[in-house]
């Protein structure tokens, strides 16, 4: 995204690739328009939200007729830097690593697992899905050499903070954390935190407090 799309609200941009990702369906299936009210339907988001995120980024419709099904898609493609692909590292290889392995965002195609680290001896030296895996104390040297700049977090809580160091000397610039921890680094990183334990709870607590309304909110963070 260019300096002036990244003043857009953080919540919008999180749900810029859930709008690209069902613009591509709606392309696949032939569909040429689609109102706000159809977007809506589709991904949870209240048609309002939906009409203010597309807001930030100029006309991007007509008022009656509705949102051009490939000029969005061009639109947010690019917005998203859907033309340039995006090396990733997966760093710990045990189940939640292998399994993301195994996808490894086969529907994205700007975003790919280049290479995946492990201490694990039976793994190190191996192949999974086509993705090498190495040993953790060459991570500087290898991600450096292939030029990757995103990093996934599947290891221990105790193992996060000494990796994540590791990191931040490959030149890392974002990280998506799925250990508990969390994890000290310079301001020029970003990280997303996702504990998936706390995300479980939290969904308990909804279903317990607050009635379901069949519709996702998602908080604005503006």
């Amino acid at each position: 995204m260019s300096q002036e799309q990244m003043k857009i609200p953080q919540a919008t941009a999180k749900r810029l690739p859930l709008y690209y990702r069902f613009l591509k369906n709606l392309h696949v299936s032939g569909k040429q328009r689609v109102s706000s009210a159809e977007l809506s339907e589709a991904v949870k988001v209240d048609s309002a939200t939906i009409r203010r995120d597309f807001s930030y980024f100029g006309a991007l419709g007509k008022k009656g007729y509705g949102y051009n099904v490939n000029y969005l898609l061009s639109f947010f493609s690019k917005t998203l830097d859907q033309d340039e692909l995006t090396k990733v590292a997966l760093i710990g290889v045990g189940n939640l690593g292998t399994a993301f392995l195994n996808y490894n965002f086969l529907k994205n195609n700007n975003t790919k697992i280049e290479i995946a680290f492990d201490v694990d001896e039976a793994k190190v030296g191996t192949t999974i899905s086509d993705v090498p895996v190495f040993h953790m104390n060459e991570i500087s040297a290898r991600l450096k050499e292939r030029n990757v700049a995103v990093a996934i977090l599947t290891v221990p809580a105790q193992a996060a903070q000494p990796i994540t160091d590791l990191l931040v000397e490959s030149d890392i610039r974002g990280i998506l954390n799925f250990t508990p921890a969390r994890l000290n680094v310079p301001q020029s990183i970003r990280i997303h935190h996702i504990d998936l334990a706390v995300e479980l709870q939290s969904l308990i607590y909804f279903l317990k407090h607050y009635p379901v309304s069949g519709e996702e909110v998602l908080p604005d963070n503006e």
